[in-house]
């Protein structure tokens, strides 16, 4: 199944985010970048300065060791939580709005200056985060991306009760430079690996699957290192916890429930399915519902089935059938790992909705029902109503195409099952008559172009015969209602037409034949052996021969094995497994038609190679 190109959804779409909460820095986790505004504010109201930002009256070397110490964690201990101290500052990346350095008195010991160093890493990756938390809560970020930034929102809460609690020992006299550096060091990696994760993030805008995505791969690459595996993985699934609950409504209710276009399917509302009776290449049930691009690695071996799954239950849904997923407390899709029981649950729900509409498909609709009457009609397993059907419309059908009445034509046919023995069957008023408007080999060779997507076709340049009567272009239709036209297409339908209109010239080339033969037989008594007459008689016996038993073979031996094929494929747990080995029927049945006329000359022998492609 090919993947579209995702769909982007207009952000006219998303609720918008307040101004104030963007312009009021103090609302937000980049009010420490407005600390100079506000102070320049202050002044012409003719505020202190020092009110509002102490700032370094002197630089922090004049100070003794021991003295420096103190400042610095009590800067540091500011810089963890993203607030500029007295001597450690924080600068902007010329170019990069994101990104942020930090500074300090080049006066400062340099022994303190190291060990500072060491920690600025922790207080980037703290800031990093902090405003991807901001930007991402934002509407139109999407589930994903909210439920990532609510995760990592509650592990900010965890890093700053840290330091309140490094902040409540330095104020016991408690903490030095080194105790605070081995405090911070089991954050490091954590944060360090987030920051990372959220660098690429923001670099691309990812949002939906791309996040998961990113998030797992990023969890495998740090294999060697568990807690912050752990921590990694722990991020996926709250980020994931979303995006599995569009995936559980798909899967057990049929419905797509994704407001910022982030689930790997999309819906294409413009197509029909009453298109599945009337186009020969309907796109309905390969693209009302159809895979996007960024399927979650964790899916991508089982999207098709999940597409499947919900293609399923919105078949029932339309058929007023509304059956949902029995979901219990095991079945839950929100919590997935290494157990892979998120896939069993998915198999379950693929299993109880294929058999479901299987069952409704055969039970309510009569599936097999439907297949046998066409079995009898259009493969003449039971020909008796078109013997008759053929005395009583000789003449019409021996007209020109433009001089055919339809209608007179669907009367004899009507007055044919009632007279016959397929007025038992209760599907015959489905059974209706057309008049192509070309011959077997040039509707062939359309059909092959439009299977090839070819421009030029040898089939489109063979001349159509002189004078093309009904007899080559007369076939039998049938009426295929929804949800049965999944199955029996248009497309599948064609290709019985095809295989009918072929049996029905067949017949009546033994029709003729047999009007032969018995011309012949009113002149055995003249003893002409040797003529031509006799020659002729002698063919015309071989030909009707090999009609007969090709007829034969067609209709009856060659039945018998569809008939197992057809058994064999309705006896199956899946719809779609059914619809797509009706195909194997008619390559079946093709090849047994191009057998006998492999070694023939002249239009038959195209026939036989432009159905071949046509089916395969």
């Amino acid at each position: 199944m090919e993947p579209t190109t995702t769909t982007t959804t207009t952000t006219s779409s998303f609720p918008s985010t307040p101004r104030w909460n963007i312009d009021r820095p103090f609302l937000t986790g980049r009010f420490h970048q407005e600390a100079k505004v506000t102070s320049r504010f202050a002044e012409a109201k003719g505020f202190s300065v020092d009110s509002f930002s102490a700032g370094p009256d002197k630089a922090i070397g004049c100070f003794d060791a021991v003295v420096q110490e103190l400042i610095v964690i009590d800067d540091l201990l500011s810089a963890m939580v993203g607030i500029e101290g007295r001597y450690i500052l924080i600068k902007r990346v010329r170019g990069k709005e994101d990104n942020v350095t930090f500074q300090v008195d080049p006066s400062m010991d340099l022994a303190l200056q190291e060990l500072a160093k060491k920690i600025f890493p922790l207080c980037e990756s703290f800031i990093m985060i902090n405003q991807f938390v901001e930007s991402r809560s934002q509407f139109k970020n999407g589930l994903v991306n909210h439920a990532f930034a609510a995760a990592l929102r509650a592990l900010l809460l965890d890093y700053q009760a840290m330091v309140a609690q490094l902040e409540h020992q330095f104020q016991l006299g408690r903490l030095s430079m080194q105790g605070l550096w081995f405090y911070c060091q089991p954050m490091m990696g954590s944060m360090q690996a987030l920051s990372t994760v959220i660098q690429k993030a923001s670099t691309n805008n990812f949002a939906g699957s791309a996040v998961l995505n990113l998030l797992q791969s990023q969890a495998k690459a740090m294999a060697g290192d568990n807690a912050v595996r752990s921590l990694l993985e722990k991020m996926t699934q709250c980020a994931s916890n979303a995006y599995l609950g569009i995936l559980e409504r798909w899967v057990y209710e049929g419905v797509i429930d994704d407001p910022y276009g982030e689930f790997f399917i999309a819906e294409n509302k413009s197509l029909q399915k009453e298109s599945l009776t009337l186009d020969y290449d309907a796109k309905f049930w390969r693209q009302r519902y159809s895979l996007k691009d960024g399927i979650p690695s964790f899916l991508a071996n089982i999207a098709g089935k999940i597409l499947t799954t919900g293609k399923y239950l919105n078949v029932m849904r339309e058929c007023g059938h509304h059956v949902q997923v029995p979901v219990s407390e095991n079945s839950k899709l929100m919590i997935f790992g290494s157990n892979h029981h998120y896939l069993e649950c998915i198999k379950a729900a693929y299993d109880f909705a294929s058999s479901e509409l299987l069952n409704l498909i055969k039970e309510k609709y009569d599936l097999i029902g439907k297949l046998r009457s066409i079995k009898h009609y259009l493969l003449l397993d039971q020909g008796d109503f078109l013997v008759h059907f053929m005395d009583i419309s000789r003449d019409e059908l021996t007209k020109k195409i433009d001089e055919i009445s339809v209608e007179k034509l669907q009367s004899l046919l009507d007055l044919a099952l009632r007279t016959t023995a397929a007025a038992a069957d209760p599907c015959n008023e489905d059974l209706t008559c057309c008049v192509e408007r070309s011959s077997l080999l040039k509707r062939l060779g359309a059909l092959k172009d439009l299977e090839v997507s070819r421009t030029f076709s040898d089939g489109n340049d063979l001349e159509e015969p002189v004078s093309v009567t009904g007899l080559e272009t007369f076939s039998l239709s049938y009426k295929v209602q929804w949800p049965l036209s999944i199955v029996i297409s248009r497309k599948a339908l064609t290709k019985y037409q095809l295989i009918f209109r072929f049996l029905f010239h067949c017949k009546h080339v033994d029709r003729q034949l047999c009007g032969a033969w018995q011309v012949h037989q009113g002149v055995r008594a003249l003893k002409m052996r040797g003529t031509a007459i006799s020659r002729s008689s002698l063919l015309c016996r071989s030909m009707l021969k090999f009609i007969n038993s090709l007829l034969h073979y067609l209709t009856f031996e060659a039945s018998l094995t569809l008939t197992s094929t057809t058994n064999f494929v309705l006896n199956a747990k899946d719809i779609v497994y059914t619809a797509s080995y009706m195909p194997f029927v008619f390559i079946s049945l093709f090849l047994v038609i191009g057998f006998f006329f492999v070694s023939s000359q002249g239009p038959w022998l195209k026939v036989e190679i432009t159905l071949r492609q046509v089916v395969c």
